[in-house]
């Protein structure tokens, strides 16, 4: 079995504990109060024990903690999957967005995503479904937006004659407190 990794002299038990009482990440005040039952004199068991987890978790968090201190504790988020769309890209999409369609040349009036998503193909040879290129569109600030249907037939004037306006019912009542005291 091979010798623990010794954790860096720099601190000590108590500024640990004290690190734990003024962290907000509750992780990382847990990872902080194993390690300082190490410092104390403690067991890696012990440690690994005190913060709920396996004696492997333990190490990593030690040498987490001798390479950046009690900053290498905290949460860590995921870097996730690496975006589809460089930034070239999304700018020529926002670019052949705004510009519209030609209808002489394209033989649309108006764009929609399964054609973008075509463009993006022939373009860059990325592939990519509609949902993306609306995520993608979304993220950048567009918004799919769509004239208001209107009837064929409609006459300008005959929308005015159609609305009614009548004056309100309401009315603001004589004050009560001033008809019950007199």
């Amino acid at each position: 079995m091979a010798a623990p990794i010794m954790l860096r002299q720099d601190f000590t038990a108590a500024q640990l504990r004290q690190q734990a009482r003024r962290s907000h990440d509750a992780g990382q005040a847990r990872r902080l109060l194993a390690l300082a039952t190490i410092y104390d004199g403690g067991s890696r068991s012990d440690a690994a024990r005190v913060g709920g987890v396996t004696l492997q978790i333990v190490r990593d968090w030690v040498v987490r903690f001798n390479a950046e201190g009690p900053a290498g504790l905290v949460n860590r988020q995921a870097a996730g999957r690496a975006p589809t769309l460089n930034g070239a890209q999304r700018e020529a999409l926002v670019a052949m967005v705004k510009k519209g369609p030609d209808p002489a040349i394209h033989g649309v009036v108006r764009r929609r995503l399964v054609d973008l998503a075509q463009w993006l193909w022939d373009e860059f040879r990325v592939s990519l479904n509609e949902d993306t290129v609306g995520r993608e569109l979304r993220k950048l600030g567009s918004r799919k937006l769509s004239a208001r249907p209107r009837h064929h037939a409609q006459e300008p004037g005959s929308l005015a004659a159609f609305k009614k306006s009548s004056t309100p019912r309401w009315r603001r009542s004589a004050r009560a407190s001033v008809t019950a005291s007199a």
